[in-house]
């Protein structure tokens, strides 16, 4: 009966201590467990946040109807590119200023650019845009120039690190000796 206890609870530490959760991906990650570009290639990431990508075109053209109207045709389409949060993603390369590309899809160009913010001391990596006034967050996707909504700005990297820890321990109990 003691041993089947035993073999449960250390079945049950195993199970615990096994298991992953999401951290942050940052420098000192990077350098704690030596993540070179090869290895990065290997490890899957995903992303902290909603990513919202957006573009949008306007035609249109006017004329004078038969009966003397002024007639307006107006057109506008809109792409937008939806990044949930969670969304597992790969390693592409490293940046010149130490950002990394990070694909989604396959395809030409369908990388997002992230990086350490200078003025932020908890070392995320998150994604990098050209904030402009009132259209948000200008980036180059799929060869495409699409503007990030406000919130995407907060979305940072993730890695899932899971620690397993064993130990092996083996017990005995001295029963002692007795003067003769």
């Amino acid at each position: 009966m003691k041993s089947m206890k035993f073999i449960l609870l250390a079945t049950l530490a195993f199970t615990v201590l096994s298991c992953s959760q999401r951290v942050a991906y940052t420098n000192a990650l990077k350098d704690d467990y030596d993540l070179t570009p090869l290895t990065m290639k290997r490890l899957q990431f995903y992303t902290s946040s909603q990513i919202i990508l957006q573009r949008s075109s306007q035609k249109g053209n006017q004329q004078i109807s038969a009966d003397g109207k002024l007639v307006v045709n107006e057109r506008k389409e809109e792409d937008r590119v939806i990044i949930n949060p969670s969304t597992k993603c790969v390693f592409e390369q490293d940046g010149d200023k130490g950002e990394v590309f990070i694909r989604f899809e396959v395809g030409t160009g369908k990388t997002l650019k992230f990086a350490a913010r200078q003025n932020q001391s908890d070392g995320k990596y998150y994604l990098v845009a050209d904030w402009k006034t009132g259209k948000g967050g200008e980036v180059v996707y799929g060869n495409q120039t699409y503007y990030a909504n406000t919130s995407s700005g907060s979305s940072f990297l993730m890695v899932s690190i899971q620690k397993l820890k064993r130990t092996k321990r083996k017990d005995r109990v001295v029963k002692g000796i007795k003067v003769n």
